[in-house]
């Protein structure tokens, strides 16, 4: 029994194993790449990126990055509208401050996309460093 019962931990074992290594390999195994501001600044502006904000429709309102994207990812929808996204775009993908962008790209990760960079400041950093504003 006790063989029996090894066998069956050992093949589990390597199943999650391998398990994992698919689904790192699934997005390159990558670690996201967080960017500051100036690279952000930079990055915006080429044409095959998109600046996802991913703050309330709220927080978005009352001040956003000019041709920013809005998807709330605290509303129940967020996973469906981030598979419905072009993954040959690069995302550069901000909250306020940090935390939910953080979030936010494990998401999208997930969904496929992984021209994916975080840009870690977050709407925060970019008011601070006095960069425009759409309001």
């Amino acid at each position: 029994m006790t063989n029996t019962w090894m066998r069956h931990f050992l093949i589990l074992t390597i199943s999650a194993a391998l398990s994992a290594e698919f689904a790192k390999a699934a997005d390159g195994g990558r670690p996201v790449r967080k960017i500051e501001t100036a690279e952000f600044d930079g990055l915006r502006h080429k044409t095959n990126t998109v600046i996802l904000d991913v703050r309330t429709s709220e927080e978005f309102k009352a001040g956003h990055v000019e041709k920013a994207l809005n998807v709330d990812f605290r509303s129940s929808d967020f996973a469906k509208k981030v598979a419905q996204l072009d993954k040959e775009k690069t995302y550069l993908v901000h909250c306020a401050r940090g935390g939910r962008s953080e979030a936010a790209v494990d998401v999208l990760r997930k969904a496929g996309l992984t021209n994916v960079l975080d840009y870690t400041g977050g709407f925060s950093a970019w008011t601070k460093a006095g960069k425009p504003v759409v309001r």
